[in-house]
């Protein structure tokens, strides 16, 4: 059985925007970008909400053509050329797009199935309404929480849509120079 992973940028009070969607507060550079990028270049799959799979289709088609392509645009555009992608969206359901399958309903039998199938684990990357979705069905089985040094005191919270009590196991924390701190969970 495949394992879906939910990877997000949180503060420190829990949430992954602000009020406004601001994520202006999230500290990334090269440290963390390996980091991930080492994590990510063994899955083959990515989930996405509609929102954040524009952005993503948006920018990482063409990231690597950049004249100023960092590695990471390098290593990351690469990636996401081949793996397979899942929206959730009832907005664009029927596109039909190369490796790409969009779920516009049926969320928890469609994604039970997907989790069924070959291949090594599905990703979420930020998405937060495609994650609130999954957690009320308590279809993530792993958290990679990159906890920022930052209280909002408002915004979007992560864990919304919660199906009662989840017990979670800590795996691994990793420091980052900036202050960030990598905690892995996966469900007890």
């Amino acid at each position: 059985m495949r394992t879906l992973v939910s990877f997000f940028h949180v503060s420190l009070d829990g949430y992954v925007a602000g009020p406004n969607g601001e994520m202006d507060w999230i500290k990334v550079d090269e440290e963390i970008f390996g980091y991930v990028g080492d994590r990510v270049s063994n899955s083959d799959t990515a989930l996405y909400g509609r929102v954040t799979w524009q952005m993503m289709e948006g920018y990482w088609p063409t990231a690597a053509d950049q004249p100023n392509a960092s590695q990471h645009d390098i290593e990351h555009a690469a990636w996401y050329k081949q793996a397979g992608k899942i929206v959730l969206s009832e907005s664009i359901a029927g596109d039909e797009l190369p490796n790409t399958t969009f779920i516009s309903g049926d969320v928890e039998h469609r994604i039970k199935a997907i989790k069924q199938q070959e291949g090594t684990e599905i990703l979420i990357f930020g998405s937060p309404s495609a994650t609130h979705s999954l957690l009320q069905y308590d279809l993530v089985d792993e958290f990679w929480l990159f906890v920022n040094p930052v209280l909002l005191g408002e915004g979007m919270p992560l864990f919304k849509n919660v199906n009662g009590i989840t017990p979670l196991t800590l795996v691994s924390t990793k420091t980052f120079a900036n202050g960030v701190v990598c905690m892995q969970y996966k469900k007890a």
